[in-house]
C-alpha cells in the first residue's frame, strides 16, 4: 500500500508537466517496486529519501512507521512547480545491505538512478540564514 501511494505521488507530480508522461513515471516506479518495498520494510525510507527531481523541483519522500505514524499528518499531495519541466529522475537510496538490489532496479529503467541526487538550486534572494543573529543579539542586549 505504501509503495502505491509513493508511486502515485511521484506520477502526479511528474504529470504537472505537459512535456512529461505520468505513465512513464508509473513505469519507473513499477521497475523500482521490489526494492522500494524492501527499503520500506527495512525502515530505510525513514532515514533516507527517495528523491524525485523534476526540472528544478526536488521532492524528498520518506516514510514514518510505528507510534509516530499514528500522530503524523501526511502530505500526500503532488509537489507544485513541475509544470515547465522537461525531464525527471527518481533517485533511489542505496543503503549498504541493498546496494546490488538498488543497482539492479536503477538499471531497469532510464528514469531511475542510484546516484546521489544533485543539490537543489537555491534562489539567491532566499538563501540567507533563517535567523538574523545580529538582530537577535541586539534584541537580547536591549532587554
Amino acid at each position: 500500500m505504501t509503495w502505491t501511494v509513493i508511486a502515485d505521488l511521484v506520477a502526479d507530480t511528474v504529470a504537472q508537466s505537459s512535456a512529461l508522461s505520468r505513465t512513464e513515471a508509473l513505469q519507473a516506479m513499477s521497475a523500482a517496486e521490489a526494492v522500494g518495498r524492501t527499503l520500506i520494510a527495512g525502515g530505510h525510507l525513514q532515514t533516507q529519501a527517495i528523491t524525485l527531481v523534476v526540472g528544478k523541483v526536488h521532492c524528498e519522500i520518506t516514510t514514518v512507521s510505528g507510534a509516530a505514524a499514528l500522530t503524523l499528518e501526511e502530505n500526500l499531495n503532488p509537489i507544485p512547480g513541475a509544470a515547465g519541466a522537461d525531464d525527471f529522475t527518481i533517485y533511489l537510496p542505496s543503503p549498504m545491505p541493498f546496494r546490488e538490489l538498488v543497482k539492479a532496479a536503477a538499471g531497469g529503467h532510464a528514469r531511475l538512478s542510484e546516484a546521489v541526487p544533485p543539490a537543489p538550486e537555491v534562489n539567491a534572494a532566499i538563501s540567507g540564514p533563517l535567523i538574523d543573529r545580529e538582530v537577535l543579539r541586539r534584541a537580547v542586549t536591549q532587554r
